[in-house]
Protein backbone atom coordinates (compact mmCIF):
# COMPACT_ATOMS: atom_id res chain seq x y z
CA UNK A 1 0.00 0.00 0.00
CA UNK A 2 0.81 3.49 -0.12
CA UNK A 3 3.40 4.98 2.18
CA UNK A 4 2.55 8.85 2.27
CA UNK A 5 4.16 11.76 4.32
CA UNK A 6 0.73 13.92 5.60
CA UNK A 7 3.16 16.36 7.06
CA UNK A 8 4.10 17.65 3.03
CA UNK A 9 0.73 16.72 1.72
CA UNK A 10 -2.63 15.92 3.49
CA UNK A 11 -4.09 12.83 2.88
CA UNK A 12 -6.63 13.07 1.09
CA UNK A 13 -9.33 10.39 2.04
CA UNK A 14 -12.79 9.36 0.97
CA UNK A 15 -15.37 8.49 3.41
CA UNK A 16 -17.62 5.68 3.03
CA UNK A 17 -20.63 4.62 5.48
CA UNK A 18 -23.81 2.57 4.50
CA UNK A 19 -27.23 1.69 6.11
CA UNK A 20 -28.95 -0.79 5.43
CA UNK A 21 -32.69 0.64 6.02
CA UNK A 22 -34.36 4.23 5.71
CA UNK A 23 -35.26 5.12 9.56
CA UNK A 24 -35.54 2.46 12.16
CA UNK A 25 -33.11 4.37 14.04
CA UNK A 26 -30.10 3.65 11.33
CA UNK A 27 -28.81 6.88 10.73
CA UNK A 28 -25.35 7.29 8.77
CA UNK A 29 -24.63 9.96 10.36
CA UNK A 30 -23.83 7.59 13.26
CA UNK A 31 -20.50 6.71 11.41
CA UNK A 32 -20.30 9.91 9.33
CA UNK A 33 -19.48 11.63 12.88
CA UNK A 34 -16.76 9.08 14.37
CA UNK A 35 -15.46 9.28 10.54
CA UNK A 36 -15.09 13.21 10.15
CA UNK A 37 -13.43 12.97 14.18
CA UNK A 38 -10.95 10.36 13.08
CA UNK A 39 -9.82 12.32 10.09
CA UNK A 40 -9.97 15.70 11.81
CA UNK A 41 -7.34 13.85 14.38
CA UNK A 42 -5.21 12.53 11.50
CA UNK A 43 -5.11 15.67 9.84
CA UNK A 44 -7.00 14.31 6.71
CA UNK A 45 -8.59 16.21 3.46
CA UNK A 46 -11.79 14.96 3.17
CA UNK A 47 -12.72 15.08 -0.40
CA UNK A 48 -15.82 13.50 -0.43
CA UNK A 49 -18.44 11.02 1.89
CA UNK A 50 -19.61 8.25 -0.14
CA UNK A 51 -22.90 7.12 1.67
CA UNK A 52 -25.61 4.46 0.78
CA UNK A 53 -28.99 4.56 2.42
CA UNK A 54 -31.35 1.79 2.53
CA UNK A 55 -29.12 -0.64 0.35
CA UNK A 56 -28.79 -4.26 1.55
CA UNK A 57 -25.04 -5.12 2.16
CA UNK A 58 -25.65 -8.09 -0.42
CA UNK A 59 -26.62 -5.72 -3.32
CA UNK A 60 -24.13 -5.90 -5.95
CA UNK A 61 -24.84 -2.76 -7.19
CA UNK A 62 -24.43 0.39 -4.61
CA UNK A 63 -24.86 3.87 -6.12
CA UNK A 64 -22.44 5.44 -3.88
CA UNK A 65 -19.91 2.91 -3.36
CA UNK A 66 -19.56 2.52 -7.35
CA UNK A 67 -18.85 5.87 -7.58
CA UNK A 68 -16.27 5.87 -5.05
CA UNK A 69 -14.34 3.19 -6.91
CA UNK A 70 -14.09 4.74 -9.80
CA UNK A 71 -13.37 8.09 -8.30
CA UNK A 72 -10.43 6.00 -6.70
CA UNK A 73 -9.59 4.89 -9.96
CA UNK A 74 -9.09 8.39 -11.11
CA UNK A 75 -6.88 8.94 -7.90
CA UNK A 76 -9.07 11.50 -6.48
CA UNK A 77 -8.20 10.55 -3.15
CA UNK A 78 -5.30 8.65 -1.09
CA UNK A 79 -7.39 6.84 1.50
CA UNK A 80 -10.56 5.18 2.08
CA UNK A 81 -12.09 5.58 5.61
CA UNK A 82 -14.88 3.01 7.01
CA UNK A 83 -16.37 2.31 9.87
CA UNK A 84 -16.80 -1.26 9.69
CA UNK A 85 -16.16 -3.70 6.88
CA UNK A 86 -19.62 -4.82 6.90
CA UNK A 87 -20.50 -1.82 5.79
CA UNK A 88 -17.85 -1.29 2.96
CA UNK A 89 -17.91 -4.99 1.52
CA UNK A 90 -20.50 -7.33 0.72
CA UNK A 91 -18.61 -10.39 1.65
CA UNK A 92 -14.78 -11.26 2.37
CA UNK A 93 -13.98 -11.85 -1.39
CA UNK A 94 -15.76 -8.66 -2.12
CA UNK A 95 -13.73 -7.17 0.50
CA UNK A 96 -10.48 -8.98 -0.61
CA UNK A 97 -10.84 -7.80 -4.32
CA UNK A 98 -11.53 -4.11 -3.38
CA UNK A 99 -8.20 -4.34 -1.20
CA UNK A 100 -6.52 -5.61 -4.07
CA UNK A 101 -7.53 -3.05 -6.21
CA UNK A 102 -6.86 -0.23 -3.78
CA UNK A 103 -3.35 -1.42 -3.41
CA UNK A 104 -2.62 -1.60 -7.22
CA UNK A 105 -4.13 2.15 -7.17
CA UNK A 106 -1.92 3.31 -4.50
CA UNK A 107 -5.32 4.15 -2.51
CA UNK A 108 -4.88 2.69 1.26
CA UNK A 109 -7.58 1.56 3.17
CA UNK A 110 -8.48 2.54 7.09
CA UNK A 111 -11.00 0.59 9.23
CA UNK A 112 -12.24 1.80 12.72
CA UNK A 113 -13.35 -1.16 14.25
CA UNK A 114 -11.42 -3.63 12.66
CA UNK A 115 -8.75 -1.28 13.28
CA UNK A 116 -6.82 -1.84 10.06
CA UNK A 117 -4.75 1.17 8.11
CA UNK A 118 -3.14 -0.14 5.20
CA UNK A 119 -0.55 2.95 5.51
CA UNK A 120 1.08 1.52 8.62
CA UNK A 121 3.23 -1.52 8.58
CA UNK A 122 1.18 -3.37 10.55
CA UNK A 123 -2.18 -2.57 8.16
CA UNK A 124 0.61 -3.74 5.58
CA UNK A 125 1.27 -6.98 7.28
CA UNK A 126 -2.68 -7.90 7.94
CA UNK A 127 -3.73 -7.11 4.00
CA UNK A 128 -0.35 -9.28 2.88
CA UNK A 129 -2.42 -12.34 5.20
CA UNK A 130 -5.44 -11.44 4.03
CA UNK A 131 -4.06 -11.43 0.12
CA UNK A 132 -2.23 -14.67 1.10
CA UNK A 133 -5.55 -16.49 2.56
CA UNK A 134 -7.40 -15.50 -0.49
CA UNK A 135 -4.96 -16.76 -2.87
CA UNK A 136 -4.86 -19.67 -0.88
CA UNK A 137 -8.74 -20.04 -1.32
CA UNK A 138 -8.72 -19.41 -4.87
CA UNK A 139 -5.89 -22.61 -5.42
CA UNK A 140 -8.05 -25.26 -3.42
CA UNK A 141 -11.27 -24.14 -5.55
CA UNK A 142 -9.29 -24.61 -8.76
CA UNK A 143 -7.72 -28.06 -7.37
CA UNK A 144 -11.01 -29.20 -6.09
CA UNK A 145 -12.75 -28.62 -9.60
CA UNK A 146 -10.00 -30.25 -11.54
CA UNK A 147 -9.90 -33.30 -9.27
CA UNK A 148 -13.86 -33.39 -9.86
CA UNK A 149 -12.94 -33.14 -13.48
CA UNK A 150 -10.31 -35.86 -13.94
CA UNK A 151 -12.56 -37.95 -11.40
CA UNK A 152 -16.11 -37.38 -13.58
CA UNK A 153 -13.91 -38.65 -16.74
CA UNK A 154 -12.17 -41.66 -14.60
CA UNK A 155 -16.09 -42.61 -14.30
CA UNK A 156 -17.05 -42.15 -17.70
CA UNK A 157 -19.52 -38.87 -17.33
CA UNK A 158 -19.95 -37.00 -20.28
CA UNK A 159 -19.06 -33.27 -18.80
CA UNK A 160 -20.72 -30.56 -20.41
CA UNK A 161 -24.15 -30.17 -21.95
CA UNK A 162 -25.87 -33.19 -23.21
CA UNK A 163 -26.21 -33.37 -26.70
CA UNK A 164 -29.58 -32.06 -28.08
CA UNK A 165 -32.29 -34.86 -29.38
CA UNK A 166 -33.23 -33.78 -32.90
CA UNK A 167 -35.65 -35.27 -35.12
CA UNK A 168 -33.95 -34.86 -38.12
CA UNK A 169 -36.64 -36.30 -40.21
CA UNK A 170 -38.74 -33.44 -39.07
CA UNK A 171 -36.15 -30.48 -40.01
CA UNK A 172 -35.92 -32.79 -43.58
CA UNK A 173 -40.14 -32.19 -43.61
CA UNK A 174 -40.07 -29.03 -42.99
CA UNK A 175 -37.45 -28.10 -45.34
CA UNK A 176 -39.17 -29.81 -47.94
CA UNK A 177 -42.10 -27.31 -47.44
CA UNK A 178 -39.72 -24.31 -48.18
CA UNK A 179 -39.47 -23.05 -44.56
CA UNK A 180 -36.31 -21.27 -43.90
CA UNK A 181 -33.50 -22.68 -41.78
CA UNK A 182 -34.15 -20.13 -39.18
CA UNK A 183 -37.56 -20.70 -38.98
CA UNK A 184 -36.69 -24.27 -38.81
CA UNK A 185 -34.29 -23.67 -36.18
CA UNK A 186 -36.93 -21.93 -33.71
CA UNK A 187 -39.59 -24.29 -34.31
CA UNK A 188 -36.88 -27.05 -33.55
CA UNK A 189 -35.75 -25.25 -30.87
CA UNK A 190 -32.36 -25.74 -32.20
CA UNK A 191 -29.62 -23.37 -33.88
CA UNK A 192 -29.66 -22.57 -37.57
CA UNK A 193 -25.98 -23.90 -37.81
CA UNK A 194 -27.66 -27.42 -36.37
CA UNK A 195 -30.02 -27.14 -38.84
CA UNK A 196 -27.92 -26.34 -41.61
CA UNK A 197 -25.67 -29.56 -40.73
CA UNK A 198 -28.50 -32.05 -40.51
CA UNK A 199 -29.55 -31.02 -43.77
CA UNK A 200 -26.03 -31.28 -44.90
CA UNK A 201 -25.82 -34.47 -44.01
CA UNK A 202 -28.93 -36.02 -45.24
CA UNK A 203 -30.87 -36.11 -48.54
CA UNK A 204 -33.01 -34.04 -48.56
CA UNK A 205 -35.18 -32.21 -51.12
CA UNK A 206 -35.12 -28.58 -50.97
CA UNK A 207 -37.63 -26.42 -52.32
CA UNK A 208 -35.47 -23.57 -52.95
CA UNK A 209 -38.40 -20.99 -53.52
CA UNK A 210 -37.95 -19.74 -49.65
CA UNK A 211 -35.46 -17.48 -48.18
CA UNK A 212 -32.75 -19.16 -46.26
CA UNK A 213 -32.69 -16.41 -43.76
Amino acid sequence: MANRNSTTHPTRVAIYARVSTKGHNQDPETQLIALREYAKARGFDVVDEYVDVGISGSKEKRPALDRLMTDARRRRFDSVLVARFDRFARSTRHLIQALEEFNALGVDFISLSESLDTSTPMGKMVYTVIAAVAELERSLIRERVLLGLERAKAQGKQLGRPPTEVDEEAICRLREKGISLRDIGKKMGVSRTKVQRVLANRACHENPSESDA
